[in-house]
């Protein structure tokens, strides 16, 4: 499966396995691996906040959401790759060859970020609900994008329904046909 020039994109609201699928995949097809949310989380680091003050500030002033969006789409050019972020099929737009979006309950979504970032449920809860209402409202003034319009996405799937691995094995499908029928020249590519 290597060799593939490919850009998958991997989409979907905190929680939902993003980074994880973005990074399996990318390593089952020989791909590289960038993320929106790990680059967000990097700059938090680096200025010594939490997520949530940076996501205020990125309300106020579009630098930030750009300098993420530009970084996204450098690696887009780049071929070879598969881009986990919130935006990042919308980023990518049409250098994406196959745009997916992970969703999953909400409850099983907190659950996730609580363990991740080791927090009590009703905190990751109350932060995960403020940090997407005003990324809502922050894409909708900065690029005239509301989050729940999934119709650019390619492949949707509840990583909820089955195991990871379940999950992982529909998404290789799916991008291992569509590499196929690349390859094979299709007329409708």
């Amino acid at each position: 499966m290597a060799g593939l020039k490919l850009v998958v994109t991997i989409s979907g609201l905190h929680g939902t396995g993003k980074s994880t699928y973005a990074r399996r995949i990318a390593h089952e097809f020989g791909l590289r691996h960038a993320s929106a949310g790990e680059l967000f989380r990097q700059i938090c680091s680096e200025r010594g906040i939490t997520v949530e003050a940076l996501t205020r500030e990125a309300g106020e002033r579009s630098d930030l959401d750009r300098l993420i969006d530009d970084r996204t789409k450098a690696e887009a050019r780049k071929r070879s790759v598969v881009i986990d972020g919130l935006l990042a099929g919308w980023m990518v737009g049409d250098l994406a060859d196959i745009k997916i979006y992970l969703r999953a309950p909400d409850r099983i979504r907190i659950e996730r970020v609580a363990r991740r970032d080791r927090l009590p449920f009703e905190e990751a809860r109350r932060a995960t609900l403020s940090r997407e209402d005003a990324e809502r409202r922050r894409f909708r003034r900065f690029y005239s994008i509301g989050l729940d319009d999934l119709s650019i996405y390619d492949l949707m799937l509840n990583t909820n329904l089955l195991p990871l691995e379940s999950n992982l094995d529909i998404i290789k499908q799916f991008i291992q046909a569509y590499a196929d029928r690349k390859r094979a020249g299709s007329q409708n590519f």
